[in-house]
């Protein structure tokens, strides 16, 4: 996790901010690195050349990075992208307490990447809206592309990360099926999620992502999980309570005694959920809150490439 990840993440109280700190270190990183191309084309920004009028060059770029880019203001509104964001209470986990309150849990990470998103959507005049889903659809904006509807929903994140609650089911198949009849024009679909939702009988949630295909919409599927903990299992070998956040079951037992079969049903489950997306033509991808929010930015700016060209 880079330092802006880790210490940014310690104060919540301006999305805003940190969304638009987000952006600009992952496009100052694109700058830096060999993908010029990339980074020039989905960041608003072109190489100057030798001649060109300078009122446009970006001078914040080029102190950072000792390289001249133009910023470019075309007119691009192209693209429609609906965020739905999972908001039922195992994405709380890791549980916030008063010792913990400014670490980053499932939630938190969903809320800051989908801020960034709009952050960046917003920059190259994108049209972009929010669904918050538990049991059922508690939000489902239009898409807009105006900085009033982004503040909007910034509140609407702010509002869920201001308000944990604990024994808030989740109906993941119900609310994706709302959200892509409500979902009129052709979008992309940018999903968080943990997609803990009856392992094992997966039926009824890949019928709802197939919905969103068969209705033109491109599909990106952000898997939001807690990696060492919930995928691999690393607890000490201790007793422990463990508490279900959306039914509040407990049970206690020790880790290690559990662990391979936990990791080997969860690993087959993870595997079912990538291979299905891989059938319906949905881009699947891990977003472990440990490892920050590049994987996010740039998995959507991949996909933008593909549905602007």
């Amino acid at each position: 996790m880079s330092l802006l990840d880790e210490q940014s993440v310690r104060n919540l109280g301006n999305l805003e901010l940190l969304a638009k700190q987000v952006v600009e270190g992952f496009i100052i990183g694109l700058h830096k690195s060999p993908f010029h191309g990339f980074s020039v084309e989905f960041a608003e920004h072109r190489l100057y050349n030798p001649g060109e009028s300078t009122k446009n060059i970006d001078w914040k770029v080029y102190a950072r990075t000792d390289k001249m880019f133009i910023k470019r203001f075309e007119e691009e509104t192209n693209l429609r992208c609906q965020i739905v964001i999972d908001a039922s209470s195992s994405m709380y986990f890791p549980e916030v307490t008063k010792k913990s309150k400014n670490h980053i849990n499932k939630l938190r990470y969903s809320a800051l990447s989908a801020a960034a998103l709009m952050n960046l959507l917003q920059k190259q005049r994108d049209a972009f809206g929010l669904s918050i889903f538990d049991e059922k659809v508690h939000q489902h904006t239009r898409c807009k592309s105006s900085t009033t509807h982004y503040r909007l929903l910034l509140t609407h994140l702010d509002k869920l990360i201001d308000n944990p609650e604990r024994d808030r089911k989740t109906h993941a198949a119900a609310a994706l099926h709302e959200i892509a009849d409500k979902t009129h024009r052709r979008s992309l679909v940018v999903i968080f999620s943990d997609m803990f939702e009856h392992v094992g009988e997966n039926d009824e949630l890949f019928a709802a992502l197939q919905h969103l295909k068969h209705n033109k919409h491109e599909v990106v599927l952000f898997h939001v999980t807690d990696k060492k903990h919930e995928q691999e299992f690393e607890f000490e070998n201790r007793p422990y309570m463990f508490i279900d956040m959306e039914t509040g079951e407990k049970v206690r037992l020790q880790s290690n005694q559990v662990k391979d079969y936990y990791v080997e049903r969860m690993g087959k489950y993870i595997d079912d959920l990538r291979m299905k997306c891989l059938q319906y033509r949905i881009d699947f991808v891990e977003a472990d809150i440990n490892k920050g929010f590049k994987p996010v930015l740039q998995a959507y700016l991949v996909k933008r490439s593909k549905m602007t060209r």
